[in-house]
């Protein structure tokens, strides 16, 4: 929550530098930071404390975050008005302009729809590298790198990419003059997954490719770790540190003499591969070669058991079956698509077909 209140301060934040109203943008960014430290906000408040807006700027060309940018006369990229380096260069631009004209997540990466895992993290890491909001502040740079985070984190989930591959392209039926915009929205917006894009960034690249601000933390962490290893041990003090995983060991050797093996098994095996049925349902099972020398206790109750344990399974996978066929079903009639909700309706749900005929 606090980074989501964040992320809005912040973009008021860059519409009242556009306008020149500095002072709020001021206000709207400690607030931000305060909420939830983010790299874009420190270093649009350290712009201000350099002077490096202006009061009331109504000319000019402006870049995203609010700096009013000139282009120079060999056309190279635009510069601050406080005559330092380009503040991106042209590559970069360019780069997150063609993110924005992309029409699907596989352009997004730039990877085609056959394309395996391997391949989507491999282009996922090479645009990362290009587009994170440190190393390009070009205009629209966050939103970009963003939208390669969405795409990742939906291709390289086989699920939510099976639902994308069948569902996410009839999502863009809009008028061609709003197609653009609403589809950039798409891939920007929020995150997919439970990390947000910087969290997805580091576990890609791990602590090796720190940058200037979300690391800072990170590194005292690793330095203090690394000081208290420096110093030397004594070897009661060693056992102590390894007292929790001895016990563990032990624990797991111990829990190993009172779990017997189950009876029964609803799947063959190589250990279960003798099959019977349940008398009252027919409900197929698999026990032991040894079972009628072995099993001494009521086949009526181990066969209650039996039927539990199968309809169980079969109503959670009923309701996993409804509950994507009511998702489909739901994102069809908000975009109100006929097609889409057709193949929603015609989803089949074997597991409450099944579930239904044991009940008849």
């Amino acid at each position: 929550m606090n980074r989501e209140a964040a992320e809005d301060c912040v973009e008021k934040a860059v519409k009242y530098l556009a306008e020149g109203k500095i002072e709020k943008a001021e206000k709207l960014l400690n607030k931000s930071i305060t909420l939830h430290p983010t790299p874009r906000a420190e270093e649009l408040l350290s712009k201000i404390k350099r002077g490096a807006y202006t009061e009331n700027a109504t000319s000019g060309n402006t870049s995203d975050d609010g700096v009013r940018q000139r282009a120079s006369a060999k056309g190279t990229a635009p510069k601050a008005d406080s005559g330092n380096e380009a503040e991106y260069t042209a590559e970069q631009l360019e780069a997150v302009k063609r993110i924005k004209k992309c029409k699907d997540y596989y352009e997004v990466l730039g990877v085609s729809k056959d394309a395996t895992d391997s391949d989507i993290k491999k282009a996922y890491k090479k645009l990362a590298l290009q587009l994170h909001p440190d190393k390009n502040h070009a205009p629209g740079a966050v939103e970009a790198f963003k939208a390669i985070g969405n795409a990742v984190a939906i291709l390289t989930d086989a699920e939510k990419r099976k639902s994308y591959d069948l569902f996410g392209a009839e999502e863009h039926h809009q008028p061609t003059t709003r197609r653009t915009r609403y589809q950039y929205d798409q891939f920007s917006r929020g995150f997919e997954t439970e990390f947000t894009a910087e969290e997805l960034f580091n576990m890609f690249f791990g602590t090796e490719i720190p940058t200037h601000h979300v690391y800072t933390r990170q590194r005292r962490f690793h330095r203090a770790e690394q000081q208290q290893y420096r110093e030397p041990q004594s070897g009661f003090a060693a056992f102590i540190n390894l007292l929790p995983i001895i016990l563990l060991i032990a624990l797991s050797m111990m829990s190993s003499f009172f779990i017997s093996d189950p009876i029964y098994s609803l799947t063959p095996s190589q250990k279960f591969s003798v099959p019977r049925k349940t008398n009252q349902l027919k409900i197929p099972y698999y026990v032991k070669e040894n079972f009628h020398s072995e099993y001494q206790g009521s086949v009526v109750r181990l066969e209650a058991s039996v039927e539990e344990d199968y309809l169980n399974n079969l109503k959670h996978s009923c309701y996993r079956e409804r509950n994507y066929k009511d998702t489909m079903l739901m994102k069809a009639r908000n975009f109100g698509d006929r097609d889409l909700y057709q193949k929603a309706q015609n989803i089949n749900t074997p597991s409450c077909d099944k579930l239904q005929s044991l009940h008849n």
